[in-house]
């Protein structure tokens, strides 16, 4: 990796932090040049605009979630032992890459949800991904038949989805220590209504 290269990552490792504190609309080019002790001119000639740079650190977390969560977890046998190690890392992500005001998605969601452009198309576009990804797993298990042969995989990855944005508010908002022993409890019951009948 080039100098160029490495300062490019620096910078949008620092993004990612700053925007799980202050959201994305919060990570400019002059705030992050302050924080980084970089010139705005030397940050501008990385990204433009503060559009691209928006972009650009959603990009940024969504490869570090990938290295973080998904494909340590993918390597585990498939079935329930994936999902609990695909949740297991995804509660520890804000950990894994430090996000100090939490997970910069959910950040961002709250941010974009109704603030059309480029940003909110980059992030729905991994959501819809993460989503896909969660029902993939599903689906291997029940055609390999560790699943039961009704299960629709689009409703697991629903429920897992929603178990873990329910366990972010418990966690950060409303300082519930218990959130991810329930959010645990929450994805056995899930994953005991996927099993086969015995």
């Amino acid at each position: 990796m080039g100098k160029g290269a490495e300062t490019r990552e620096a910078i949008l490792h620092r993004a990612v932090q700053l925007a799980s504190e202050v959201g994305l609309e919060g990570v400019t080019i002059g705030r992050l040049a302050e924080a980084m002790d970089l010139s705005k001119s030397g940050l501008f000639a990385h990204f433009q605009s503060k559009e691209s740079l928006q972009v650009a650190t959603l990009e940024h977390a969504g490869a570090l979630f990938v290295e973080a969560v998904i494909r340590p977890a993918m390597a585990e046998p498939r079935g329930a032992p994936r999902i609990r190690a695909l949740v297991e890392r995804w509660l520890r992500w804000p950990e894994l890459v430090p996000q100090p005001g939490g997970c910069v998605f959910v950040q961002a969601a709250v941010e974009l949800d109704d603030r059309p452009g480029p940003a909110r198309d980059r992030l729905v576009s991994m959501e819809r991904a993460w989503l896909g990804t969660l029902a993939r797993v599903a689906r291997d298990a029940r055609d390999a038949g560790q699943f039961r042969a009704d299960l629709d995989p689009d409703q697991v990855a629903f429920e897992l989805h929603g178990i873990m944005l329910s366990t972010h508010h418990a966690w950060r908002l409303l300082g519930d220590r218990h959130a991810r022993r329930r959010a645990r409890d929450a994805v056995e019951r899930l994953l005991a209504d996927c099993r086969l009948p015995t």
